[in-house]
């Protein structure tokens, strides 16, 4: 039986759900013809876009296999990245904030939403829902916010960093996902921000966006205690993998340094747009 694409308007665009052409389980989650995330119902470690599973990745070497977390997610959707931990680490309590509540609905309705073990999804701004957090209550804190194409940059000041550092238990891990290019002005900029708060950041990137020449994902990973970078760098290696981990001063060696991002000082200036996917 041939699966339909399911459409409808939410708060932040026209969202879509639409059916894999190759995997019988697999959804696009896309906002205004920009994906926002892929869900594999039959398999929810299978995933499709490099960022998370580079994300993936940093949790999976950060702490041993199989070994449940309370994890807090900033942005859902659908929620990819919970799914994967429910089913890697059997007894996670997770918690994501999704703002766009006709978005939440619609992937509860047909991707299986509240099937997902241990998940908790709040209709609510993140950035609230850590405020309102108790101090060392999560184990893991992941940002992922985007508004159809546009990047949340207030989510990436040394102030909100700060607040989220304060939930996350000793030796916990920070991930966020930002999106960048050209001079790589917002991206530098937010890195400093998380270099202000952690001590421990490394990020991780194709080649080809640290050297500006395209646009792209740039996710940073961050703690109190050592990050796996070893690990990292090999899994990069890969040649299907094509992810660079680098260390701040790497980092600096490569694509320069910029002034930490505050409330006093926001990022003014535009950001690449999210590239739209043709389906």
């Amino acid at each position: 039986m041939d699966r339909v694409g399911i459409e409808r308007a939410v708060w932040f665009g026209d969202a879509e759900l639409i059916p894999d052409a190759h995997r019988a389980a697999g959804w696009t989650v896309a906002v205004d013809g920009i994906s926002q995330s892929f869900v594999d119902l039959a398999d929810p470690t299978y995933l499709k876009f490099p960022y998370v599973a580079w994300i993936a990745q940093a949790v999976d070497r950060h702490w041993p296999a199989g070994t449940a977390v309370s994890a807090t997610y900033l942005g859902g959707a659908g929620c990819t990245l919970p799914r994967y931990v429910a089913a890697t680490r059997p007894g996670s309590e997770q918690t994501a904030f999704e703002l766009d509540e006709p978005l939440v609905e619609l992937v509860r309705e047909h991707l299986a939403l509240d099937e997902v073990p241990g998940l908790e999804v709040r209709v609510q701004d993140g950035r609230a829902g850590i405020r309102e957090a108790p101090d060392g209550s999560t184990d893991l804190v992941v940002l992922d916010v985007f508004r159809a194409g546009s990047v949340a940059t207030e989510l990436a000041t040394v102030e909100f960093l700060t607040d989220i550092a304060r939930v996350l238990r000793p030796g916990g891990l920070f991930a966020a996902n930002f999106w960048d290019g050209g001079e790589l002005e917002f991206a530098l900029r937010a890195v400093a921000a998380v270099g202000e708060v952690f001590r421990h950041v490394l990020v991780l990137a194709e080649p080809a966006v640290l050297l500006r020449h395209r646009a792209g994902n740039i996710v940073v990973v961050a703690s109190t205690r050592d990050l796996p970078k070893a690990g990292l760098d090999a899994w990069g290696a890969a040649a299907a993998n094509r992810m660079s981990c680098l260390t701040l001063p790497q980092l600096a060696a490569v694509a320069g340094t910029a002034a930490p991002l505050t409330e006093a000082t926001p990022h003014t200036t535009p950001v690449p747009p999210v590239r739209k996917e043709r389906f």
